[in-house]
């Protein structure tokens, strides 16, 4: 082989922790610290957002899902709410005027759960002592003198009538019904018909006229008697009056002295007690009666309307509240107005209003997941709306949207002071920023977590204290020092990158409660290095049965891959399957044909759409490289195209272009390339190879197929060398390299990978601007010129014979 590029060094391909960084046996040795780390730019906007008061400074707190944005938002909210003291308590009460639109009271925290107390005690002192006053002697005895007096009025009323008959021979009689006039007789006898026809006509017709006198005259009395009564029943309601006031007032009084202080409940008592005595006959003993009949409304009970709704009771509260509302939905947001079915009708009184997350979190902080609250109808705007009129307006969504008619509750308004914590993924937050153009007045703060931390002294220290901190919040074994070891470098595989370490809290987390399973099953007291190596390949063994399958079908020869020997235009590239929080290397053959033609490519992933824009993209730029590089002057000759053997799915990336590219050269120059290697990168129009994803698993992927198939000493993975920091194989992978079975060869140019796989030197350009001779882009060049020069002969006109 002509190249002289070496492979990577085994202490490359794996940055071991060194023990001793570390000066603990166990992590029982280690202090607790905050489980968040490296997040200082996040905590510092959590900060802010919540030190402004100023409207619209709410904060989205954005990162990839288990970074540990929750945990971190409450431990900083924790620290806030500390600081300040619980808020107001909020309670609905009846409006006595008008019903269907009940009254907010605050008042001071804890003094809300007292009020709604001394409410249902009042009302029950005076269930006990209205009825007693009206039983009393004095009010017996003057509601008994009112109406003895109004009888004697009306008695005295038609004794009088009665004697002025009698003046006249006419007697009053009372029928079961009414009255009526009879004429009487010398003995004072009622007349009978025959004596009365006895008598001659002058006697009857006065007789007559006097009856009808008086008749007018007791149907003018009989006027006058409910107007009588009506006064009479004015001056018992006066009286009942009076002692309601006196049997309410005092109670009433007293209570309204304990809460003086607070002019809007000193109020509602005054109309507590205003309506108590126009209602006072509703503290009298009833007897039982079934309250629901067929065709009877059903009415609340009588002191349904005393009662106190505390809506948020913050009397067991030191500091402002902390709300996660996991289900923000419209009703669970704003609160909700309850119904009950009563008679085939629905009902609903003030006792029914249910508080919402913003009502518990009113005074502090409320945490909202950002993605379940957009999938919630309406949340969204809900909470919008009621953070640019800083108020609480209880309305129920079908009231809102105009679906339903009937009516309903319309409670007062209660302000809103509340700090909002969006929890999402970035793709939300930019979403948002960009379609809602009212997102950004209304969250002015964003909290970006980082994925990752350095890998430097202090940031292993500091790991190792978060991991016994993890330990003994969750309750499990003490860890090892070589355990934490593993730990670590296991982070440094999962955040890509050989100098830093993942800041995933839920895959940390899961991973030592995983280990520390395994330690019970094998009896260990702290969880060492094998539980967690333990607990990582079974990670892995759960989720790789698609990756078992693929290797199958390569090492059975369904899927055609070559990993020895050479081929012309044909390369063995890298790619990358995601499956959920699994991801695995597979190789793929690339395979690449020219010929004459008017330089146009052919990416057959594109032709048939499983072609994506980047693979297009990068397809663009090695086609553009080649005509700098070698049709500089002339025109480019040749057609090419290119695919993914036994590809039946979309194919998105560029980090095949610089396979790609060595395939079509190959086909060019008409030189084998080596199987035994497999080509990662992507390329610039330059040449120069530029770094991509998934450089472990694209390795350990094709490691995996050579040692199924069989390792010969020639296999390897040629990658960027801006990839080398990415490294952290597995151990077998390294132990491979150290015993010189395989190999990986890190590239900065095309033409490095070229003289890798074709084992001919790539040549540069010399002073006359041409390639030496018997190197490979000479070889390349000659055949692309030989080719133009063909499109020339083929382009002329044939001469006709003379």
């Amino acid at each position: 082989m002509s190249s002289h590029l070496q492979p990577l060094a085994p202490e490359q391909l794996f940055k071991p922790c060194d023990p001793n960084q570390f000066d603990f046996t166990t992590t029982e040795e280690l202090a607790d610290t905050s489980v968040i780390v490296g997040q200082e730019r996040a905590l510092d906007a959590i900060r802010v957002g919540m030190g402004i008061a100023q409207e619209g400074f709410n904060v989205f707190a954005l990162g990839p899902t288990g970074s540990g944005k929750l945990t971190a938002v409450r431990e900083s909210l924790a620290r806030e709410a500390e600081q300040q003291p619980p808020p107001v308590d909020w309670c609905y009460v009846n409006n006595f005027e008008s019903t269907a639109k009940p009254r907010a009271l605050s008042m001071p925290c804890g003094e809300g759960s007292r009020f709604a107390r001394d409410m249902d005690q009042l009302i029950e002192e005076l269930s006990v002592s209205i009825p007693a006053t009206f039983e009393g002697e004095e009010y017996r005895t003057r509601a008994e003198e009112i109406e003895e007096k109004a009888k004697l009025r009306e008695l005295r009323a038609i004794d009088e009538l009665r004697a002025k008959a009698k003046q006249m021979h006419i007697s009053l009689v009372e029928t079961p019904t009414s009255f009526a006039f009879a004429p009487v007789d010398g003995n004072h006898e009622t007349m009978s018909p025959d004596h009365f026809e006895k008598l001659d006509e002058k006697q009857q017709h006065e007789i007559q006229e006097n009856i009808a006198h008086l008749h007018q005259q007791l149907q003018k009395l009989l006027r006058q008697f409910p107007i009588w009564r009506k006064e009479t029943k004015e001056k018992l309601k006066n009286l009942n009056r009076e002692f309601a006031v006196y049997a309410v007032s005092h109670h009433v009084e007293a209570l309204k002295s304990r809460y003086d202080r607070l002019p809007a409940v000193v109020d509602y008592m005054e109309r507590v007690e205003q309506d108590i005595v126009l209602h006072v006959e509703d503290f009298f003993p009833k007897s039982e009666v079934n309250p629901v009949l067929l065709g009877q409304i059903v009415r609340s009970p009588p002191f349904q309307r005393y009662k106190v709704n505390l809506l948020v009771d913050h009397g067991g509260s030191k500091c402002a509240p902390i709300v996660v509302e996991n289900l923000p939905n419209h009703g669970n947001l704003i609160g909700r107005i309850e119904h009950q079915a009563l008679m085939g009708a629905l009902v609903t009184d003030f006792s029914m209003i249910k508080p919402g997350a913003l009502h518990l979190a009113n005074g502090g902080y409320l945490i909202l997941d950002a993605r379940k609250l957009l999938m919630q109808p309406y949340a969204w705007e809900s909470l919008k709306r009621v953070l640019q009129t800083g108020e609480i307006r209880i309305e129920s969504l079908e009231r809102t949207l105009s679906l339903i008619s009937t009516a309903s509750l319309e409670p007062e308004p209660i302000p809103l002071r509340v700090k909002i914590i969006l929890i999402g993924d970035r793709f939300l937050y930019y979403l948002l920023s960009i379609y809602d153009s009212e997102f950004r007045d209304l969250f002015k703060i964003s909290a970006d977590f980082e994925e990752t931390i350095g890998r430097d002294d202090n940031g292993m220290a500091l790991y190792a204290r978060v991991i016994a901190s993890l330990a003994r919040r969750e309750g499990l074994k003490p860890l090892d020092r070589a355990a934490v070891m593993r730990v670590i470098e296991h982070s440094s595989r999962l955040a890509e990158d050989a100098e830093k370490l993942s800041s995933h809290l839920r895959s940390l987390n899961d991973l030592l409660k995983e280990a520390d399973y395994w330690a019970s099953q094998t009896k260990h007291k702290l969880i060492e290095q094998a539980d967690v190596q333990t607990a990582i390949d079974h990670q892995i063994h759960r989720s790789d049965r698609v990756r078992e399958r693929i290797y199958e079908a390569i090492r059975r020869g369904t899927i055609l891959i070559e990993v020895k020997g050479e081929a012309v235009g044909r390369i063995n590239g890298l790619s990358v399957i995601s499956l959920g929080d699994f991801a695995f290397g597979q190789p793929s053959r690339i395979t690449a044909n020219t010929r004459l033609g008017s330089g146009k490519f052919i990416d057959i992933e594109r032709e048939i759409e499983l072609g994506g824009p980047l693979h297009s993209k990068g397809v663009m730029i090695l086609s553009s490289f080649i005509a700098c590089r070698y049709a500089r002057n002339s025109p480019l000759s040749i057609s090419a195209s290119i695919v993914f053997e036994q590809s039946y799915g979309m194919v998105e990336g560029d980090s095949a272009s610089l396979a790609e590219l060595c395939a079509i050269l190959s086909s060019l120059a008409d030189l084998p390339i080596r199987q035994s290697l497999a080509v990662t990168g992507s390329v610039n129009q330059h040449g120069w190879v530029q770094p991509i994803g998934g450089v472990n698993e694209k390795i350990e992927g094709f490691f995996d197929v050579c040692q199924s198939l069989g390792l010969n000493g020639e296999q390897g993975v040629i990658i960027p060398v801006s990839n080398i920091k990415n490294l952290m194989l597995r151990r077998d992978v390294v132990e491979a390299v150290k015993s010189g079975k395989f190999f990986v060869y890190a590239v900065e140019t095309v033409d490095q990978a070229l003289e890798l796989l074709m084992g001919k030197p790539a040549g540069m350009l010399d002073e006359s601007g041409q390639f030496p001779f018997d190197s490979l882009n000479g070889l390349i060049d000659r055949r692309l010129r030989d080719m133009s020069e063909l499109q020339k002969k083929w382009a002329q006109p044939e001469k006709q014979p003379e």
